[in-house]
């Protein structure tokens, strides 16, 4: 399922549920998937819709019924609570950013029946945020992913070939072989 054919609730749900685990600043002023928690881009901005769709993920047939069961939680959580919910969006969306946040604590709980499958849509939102792997890592830089830019990737040198002139941990592990050549290629 690709986010152009997603319905509108649907994307909300999964959306607010990115920008729970990776918050980021509200992309409109009228944005009710994204809190508007933290500066900058966050999970959502990064990409996750995109990968979270991705048929390649596997994640993608569940997400109708994860969306439909997340929503469920947060109904009994806002009811349970007292939270009073905008029912022009979904359940999860109506809830504040501090409440979705605590909801998503308890669903991902070791103790939750059901935590296994929460953390699993937590890890692809963390994924489209810190690898980028929904994209390739030159269309990431290019197009300035936030997760990279936020992580301190290296982009490129301007032909394209990534190089460090500065050791990793501060020296040299090991020296390089005797028959590596000037592009890094072993001979």
């Amino acid at each position: 399922m690709q986010p152009d054919v997603m319905d509108a609730a649907l994307t909300l749900t999964i959306e607010a549920f990115a920008d729970t685990i990776i918050p980021g600043e509200k992309r409109f002023p009228g944005d009710r998937a994204v809190a508007g928690a933290a500066e900058g881009g966050g999970a959502v901005a990064a990409g996750a819709l995109r990968l979270l769709t991705d048929p390649a993920g596997g994640i993608a047939p569940a997400l109708d019924s994860l969306a439909v069961a997340l929503n469920d939680h947060a109904a009994r959580y806002a009811e349970g609570r007292a939270v009073p919910l905008d029912g022009d969006v979904p359940a999860f969306v109506a809830l504040p950013f501090a409440h979705r946040t605590a909801l998503v604590e308890e669903l991902t709980a070791w103790e939750h029946p059901e935590h296994e499958m929460w953390v699993g849509l937590a890890l692809f939102s963390n994924m489209a945020f810190d690898s980028a792997a929904h994209l390739h890592t030159e269309e990431a830089f290019a197009t300035g992913h936030p997760g990279l830019l936020t992580l301190g990737y290296t982009p490129p040198d301007p032909d394209g070939v990534w190089r460090f002139p500065q050791f990793t941990y501060g020296r040299q592990l090991a020296p390089p072989h005797p028959g590596t050549t000037v592009t890094g290629s072993p001979s």
